[in-house]
């Protein structure tokens, strides 16, 4: 589907100057890159190597800042922080966030894209550079999801609850495709994962980067019986869970999973039998509904057409022992 122009004209020369370009080396490591490596839908739009048209690149003091009022994030990856903060430190901020005139706090800011680039720079003492942009809360998410949409560093799950929540804001499916850059199909599947894992597990669980759309989908499936999401529910209280990566606390719920609904073994019952004269042996096994008697020896046969001419009578004898022990 088409995609919102939100990106326009929101990067622009500081006064007169071109900003400047990001090194390779934080391209590679920096949490911007993805916004420099992978920009090439957005590319001719909102480059950070050069500016293009529409508001000045300004200086905010982070003490002005508040947070977008939706969450896109779960948990933060702490080595590519470091590594973020690390590069502004050296080089200082390559490329502007973007923040909207608070819409009911005179004289803040409310941070559409970069808050990661906005702690960096609180961390660090700094001001942060920023367009300032008077957006609608529409075009607040769709230039929120479409900025890490670019950057292709949520995962699935991720993405999903950020589509769950635009959804609960009363979002209409539209304004999500734009801001997840999705057709309806994928949307479809986002809300049957998000709609059916309780949230609290998804937390716990955390972002799990490298677990896909079609596991998740499968362990939203399995969730919905009860028996399994009292099994989940126990299992996140397990002790190690939460020391475990976010990849393998999922794959630590799976497991659990799949071993509860393995069949069990049914215990098998075996053993032997000798007549006194030795003339007869039978050897027996049963498993749950089966059950079988191997006669062994000379009067194996002959003993076996008795037993089979006899089993009527054997069988009232079983019944009636059967109503004696129940008494």
């Amino acid at each position: 589907m088409a995609r919102r122009d939100v990106f326009a004209n929101i990067t622009a020369p500081q006064d007169g100057a071109k900003e400047r370009k990001a090194s390779a080396g934080y391209a590679a490591k920096g949490a911007s890159r993805s916004m420099i490596s992978s920009l090439n839908e957005l590319a001719e739009k909102a480059a950070l190597a050069e500016t293009l048209s529409g508001e000045r690149v300004v200086e905010l003091d982070t003490a002005e800042l508040e947070t977008s009022f939706v969450s896109d994030r779960m948990g933060e990856d702490d080595a590519a922080y470091a590594e973020l903060v690390a590069a502004i430190r050296e080089r200082g901020q390559d490329s502007p966030i973007l923040v909207r005139p608070h819409p009911t706090a005179e004289g803040r800011y409310q941070i559409v894209f970069g808050h990661r680039r906005a702690r960096a720079a609180r961390e660090l003492g700094r001001t942060v550079r920023a367009v300032i942009k008077d957006i609608s809360d529409a075009d607040h998410v769709i230039a929120q999801g479409q900025e890490n949409s670019a950057r292709q560093n949520l995962s699935f799950i991720e993405r999903s609850m950020f589509a769950q929540r635009l959804a609960d804001l009363g979002y209409d499916k539209p304004t999500i495709q734009a801001a997840l850059a999705v057709d309806a199909p994928m949307l479809t599947r986002m809300f049957s994962v998000s709609s059916r894992v309780p949230e609290d597990v998804v937390q716990r669980i955390g972002p799990a980067r490298s677990i896909g759309r079609d596991r998740w989908i499968d362990f939203a499936q399995k969730i919905e019986k009860p028996s399994v999401k009292a099994l989940v529910l126990a299992s996140l209280e397990a002790d190690g869970f939460d020391g475990l990566e976010s990849d393998a606390r999922f794959e630590r719920l799976v497991a659990e999973i799949n071993k509860a609904e393995r069949p069990q073994k049914q215990p098998r019952n075996t053993g032997e039998w000798r007549a006194g004269d030795a003339s007869v042996r039978a050897e027996f096994k049963g498993a749950g509904k089966s059950y079988s008697i191997a006669l062994k020896s000379d009067q194996a046969a002959k003993f076996g057409r008795f037993i089979t001419d006899n089993l009527e009578r054997l069988h009232q004898e079983f019944l009636s022992a059967s109503r004696t022990e129940e008494r």
